[in-house]
């Protein structure tokens, strides 16, 4: 899970590089990047499923983009460059799901409002998704029985 979270949010690590922002690491050759050095590091690391490690990593990298694409961008260029390096062209969903947030002057009142309120509502959107997940994924197999009766099996 802490892997996952990670990655979820390391296409950012390019807000760190001037004029950068929301290209090639907001690219799906970033995601099959991610995808197959998880292939790799699983294979030689752990005996897990590698294609099942790998492929949530990827969903995991990947939800970054999908998310962003979703979210209102006033920054120009606005939008992902999700093509690169096949194109430089910047794509951006016509519905915009998540709030704007503020990336300069993070520390001051008005940034702090705005990220908070945008916090807010993502968690307002985002939770309900993944509680119904975890009810799936968790708390209806625990509910199953371990053994069916046996008037449920055919009789031999």
């Amino acid at each position: 899970i802490a892997t996952a979270a990670v990655l979820a949010a390391l296409p950012d690590i390019d807000l760190a590089l001037p004029l950068q922002h929301r290209t090639f690491t907001h690219s799906i050759v970033a995601v099959v990047a991610v995808t197959i050095i998880a292939a790799v590091v699983t294979r030689r690391v752990t005996n897990w499923p590698i294609w099942r490690v790998a492929a949530i990593c990827g969903i995991a990298y990947g939800s970054h983009l999908l998310l962003d694409w979703l979210s209102a961008d006033l920054s120009l260029p606005r939008g992902l460059q999700i093509l690169w390096p096949f194109s430089d062209r910047f794509y951006m969903s016509e519905w915009l799901v998540f709030a704007l947030t503020e990336r300069r002057d993070i520390f001051s009142m008005p940034a702090i409002i705005r990220n908070v309120r945008a916090v807010v509502q993502e968690l307002a959107i985002l939770g309900p998704i993944l509680y119904a997940i975890w009810l799936i994924r968790v708390k209806a197999p625990t509910r199953l029985p371990a053994e069916l009766p046996r008037r449920d099996h055919s009789a031999k």
